[in-house]
């Protein structure tokens, strides 16, 4: 098996899938991969024309060298959230932080190909940077907020000191508005949520979307969190996303067969997980997000 770092490490001159693609063809009908310096899910070429903010485009990150990596983490001695108006009164004032540790894990997809396309460089190349890189950023978005199969990442929704708050009566945006107030009486700053795109569109649908990008709201859409779901918090102060040294893109045979295989480290540190506020939504109904009053159903 050909396996090298990339002729052109800056991506300058070519793209990670260009690059596999001279991999292939150096490596005359066997197999072949590439070690890429930098994370494959910030190489999506269409992420730059067509914004779609995927969960790690809402944190602060850092590249770590090693396998853990030792943080401060701030828990809090129970209360029931609410600030007073004064410091000693805020749920802030009992933080207790602690060192913790976070660890490194490797997130991969396959992508099965036909062998006529790995003998053709051009194809070859499109078809890397438009579909296995975009597989990969679902499978990132999944490990971010579900966890990983390993343990080393404790996904976003099922973090130790997560916030639930069910809003059963109030439409969708009241919803959004009271769940996005809550992040804030834990201190922090309310600058992200991430949805499911069937509620995203609703928002769209009823003029919501201005009124969420003045208050500064960051909005992630993916179907990696439940319809009736919505994860706000103060993103950039309450996590750190983690990458490794170097992503891998290969290209494996097993006779007529082949797979593109995408590959690469991800950690998660979780500095302030009470900053972060799961919203559980009533079922989808016929008023938009914004409307007040009865529900008619169609």
């Amino acid at each position: 098996m050909l396996n090298y770092l990339i002729d052109d490490p800056a991506l300058r001159e070519r793209s990670p899938g260009e690059e596999l693609a001279v991999a292939v063809a150096r490596a005359g009908g066997g197999d072949a991969a590439i070690r890429v310096r930098a994370p494959l899910t910030t190489l999506f070429p269409l992420a730059s024309t067509r914004p779609r903010p995927t969960v790690r485009e809402q944190t602060k990150g850092g590249t770590i060298a090693d396998e853990t990596l030792r943080y401060v983490r701030e828990g809090r001695d129970g209360g029931d959230g609410a600030a007073g108006t004064s410091y000693e009164a805020t749920p802030e004032a009992a933080f207790r932080p602690s060192v913790a540790k976070a660890e490194l894990t490797r997130i991969a997809v396959r992508v099965p190909v036909p062998s006529e396309l790995c003998s053709d460089p051009a194809l070859l190349a499109r078809f890397v940077e438009h579909r296995v890189i975009v597989r990969l950023c679902t499978v990132e978005n999944e490990v971010l907020l579900r966890g990983s199969d390993d343990g080393a990442v404790t996904g976003l929704l099922a973090m130790a000191g997560l916030r639930r708050l069910a809003c059963a009566d109030a439409s969708p945006l009241d919803a959004l508005m009271e769940g996005a107030a809550e992040v804030e009486e834990m201190g922090g700053s309310c600058d992200g949520l991430v949805m499911h795109p069937s509620l995203y569109w609703r928002l769209v649908g009823a003029g919501a979307l201005p009124s969420l990008d003045a208050a500064g709201l960051r909005i992630t859409r993916t179907r990696m969190i439940g319809r009736g779901e919505v994860l706000l918090g103060d993103f950039r102060a309450g996590i750190t996303l983690l990458d490794g040294a170097e992503s891998t893109l290969a290209l494996r045979r097993n006779g007529e067969d082949a797979a593109i295989i995408a590959e690469m480290p991800l950690g998660l540190a979780l500095h302030l997980p009470q900053h972060f506020v799961l919203l559980s939504l009533p079922p989808s109904s016929g008023r938009s997000p914004g409307s007040q009053g009865d529900d008619h159903r169609n």
